[in-house]
């Protein structure tokens, strides 16, 4: 047989792959200096508990740690601010022993307490808008958080919870800073963007300096973090993080090339740039493998009333459109992912067709329903369920005659998701839907998603993981960002009733083979379903200045999940 021939693709992951382990390391690494980033959008707060984006978290990840953290390379639990644990024989209590020793960047000492007022008083606390009380309740039963003594915390769990570890991974916020605010009722408040950064404190290797809106973020070196390197360094070595806020991608892209940034997250139509300048502009080119994240298109299926109004949160026509599922279905079939690959990322991208990456490893399920591009099989399953141009005007009405009329949104910080949104458009147009794109700012747009609910259609994606439970918040049907229609206080449907069912099942079940055919069932529901209509999936394509050391990009958590000990070469 033939050997495979090499692809460009793979070349230029076996060249990355032999620069990240044959370069020559430094004798040691040195201290100092800063590494300038970008962001596409102001963060909405600095307040972890709540946050619902990526604005958020791509500050307060450097502030905030958990008892345990994820290796980015190995994909193995290991600890944080707890040094080791213990679990009983039957998995439903964990001891947490926590590292002595540690500060708050303020100079106050962790203890126990900070651990249980997190879970006790922010996550399990009903009047705060916190994501993570959907991944710690199960069956509506919560854990139970007690502190044995100032550097232990027992866990107790109703049920068994298989990604226990991996979940413990949740921010720890400092009681002695917040306790005031959560007994005010102001916790929801706390920590907004006016807030003097010195109040903003956390364990992490860094701490905020400073803030600009619409131009700057700044994170400095906490001399107090606890974390040594191998050789007994104190770390971070880097004496900054800058983030510059910029208007989109495309300025993102002009600012690394003309050297003011370190780093840019290359997409894919931006690679015969990029690559041929490597050498001259001193920078290396890394394909990660597919992202872990999700690009899709979702209707609002919302059918509550606006308590201030009592009118309904869509209009009630546009509704019986959007929970319509040969509707949504003829919509799968007008996504033209061959074109979205071929135009917007230069052939390097994938067909997306379930909510697991190709790179999660076990829990994707590569057999679900998939939906060709067939813009004459559309028109057919729109014609037959009533869907059809009636008075000849070249747009199509429902079956009570009704013109098939919306709003298209997406973030207009993302050029890459905007450019889709105009691909699915344009096809959607041609099935004679008369389609208003609008591109919003992205803080606006979550607004509309989480709180307002006013919107019809929109282009959005999520960060994505190894672990479905994590999902819990999307996907069971009480969840804050169960988008199409969040926070049921019963399952709308008999499907998403099932999709509950196979969350509450998955996290007890501790047989990784079980629980596979459990979520396994779930990507073919929402695949047949259509509750998220998926596009595609971006290489993790990476270029990165020659400037740095200890760099170990990965798909998983990207090129700085290690930030702490990355250094400057020198």
């Amino acid at each position: 047989m033939a050997p495979t021939p090499l692809t460009p693709k793979v070349l230029l992951v076996a060249l990355a792959f032999l620069f990240f382990f044959l370069t020559p390391a430094h004798a040691k690494p040195s201290y100092g200096g800063s590494i300038v980033l970008t962001s596409t959008s102001d963060p909405k707060s600095f307040n972890d508990i709540t946050a619902k984006e990526t604005s958020t978290r791509e500050v307060t990840s450097h502030i905030f740690e958990g008892l345990t953290t994820m290796n980015a390379v190995t994909l193995q639990v290991e600890p944080a601010l707890a040094e080791r644990w213990e679990v009983s024989e039957d998995g439903h209590t964990w001891t947490f022993y926590l590292r002595p020793g540690v500060k708050w960047n303020d100079g106050e000492p962790f203890t126990a307490d900070d651990v249980v007022f997190t879970f006790n008083d922010l996550i399990y606390n009903d009047d705060i808008a916190s994501s993570s009380r959907d991944i710690f309740t199960i069956e509506d039963k919560t854990f139970k958080v007690e502190k044995v003594d100032d550097l232990t915390v027992r866990f107790t769990l109703p049920v068994k919870f298989a990604p226990f570890l991996r979940a413990m991974s949740q921010a720890i916020l400092p009681k002695h800073k917040l306790a005031k605010a959560v007994a005010e009722k102001k916790f929801n408040f706390t920590w907004g963007l006016d807030t003097p950064p010195s109040e903003i404190v956390g364990t992490g290797a860094f701490k905020l300096s400073s803030y600009r809106p619409g131009e700057r973020f700044v994170l400095v070196r906490n001399p107090l973090y606890w974390k040594r390197s191998k050789e007994g360094d104190a770390l971070p070595y880097l004496d900054r993080i800058v983030y510059l806020i910029v208007q989109n991608l495309d300025t993102a892209m002009l600012k690394f090339l003309d050297g003011e940034v370190d780093y840019i997250g290359l997409r894919g139509m931006e690679y015969p740039l990029i690559k041929p300048n490597e050498r001259k502009g001193n920078f290396t080119v890394y394909d990660a493998g597919p992202d872990f994240g999700s690009s899709f298109v979702v209707f609002n299926q919302n059918t509550g009333v606006n308590p201030k109004t009592q009118k309904p949160f869509v209009d009630p026509v546009k509704s019986k459109w959007f929970l319509d599922i040969n509707f949504r279905r003829a919509v799968a079939h007008a996504i033209d992912k061959n074109k979205m690959m071929e135009i917007l990322m230069n052939g390097f991208g994938y067909p997306q067709d379930s909510d697991m990456s190709k790179s999660a490893g076990v829990f994707y399920n590569p057999n679900v329903e998939k939906y060709d591009y067939d813009l004459l099989k559309a028109k057919k399953i729109l014609a037959d369920a009533g869907y059809i141009d009636r008075n000849g005007d070249g747009w199509i009405e429902d079956p009570e005659e009704h013109t098939v009329e919306f709003n298209f949104s997406t973030n207009s910080g993302n050029n890459e998701r905007v450019q889709i949104a105009s691909i699915i458009r344009h096809d959607l147009q041609s099935l004679g839907m008369k389609v208003n794109f609008l591109s919003l700012e992205f803080n606006t747009l979550v607004t509309k998603l989480n709180s307002t609910f006013d919107w019809d259609a929109i282009v959005l994606g999520l960060t994505g993981g190894i672990e479905p439970h994590f999902g819990k918040n999307v996907w069971h049907s009480t969840g804050g960002l169960h988008m199409w229609y969040p926070m049921q206080k019963t399952p709308a449907t008999d499907w998403e009733k099932r999709i509950d069912e196979i969350f509450i099942q998955g996290v007890q079940e501790l047989d990784e083979n079980k629980r596979k055919v459990l979520y396994d069932e779930f990507q073919v529901i929402v695949s047949q379903q259509l509750p998220l209509i998926y596009t595609v999936l971006n290489s993790d394509l990476y270029a990165i200045r020659n400037r740095f050391g200890n760099l170990k990009p990965t798909s998983y958590a990207g090129p700085f999940h290690n930030m702490e000990e990355i250094y400057i070469n020198k």
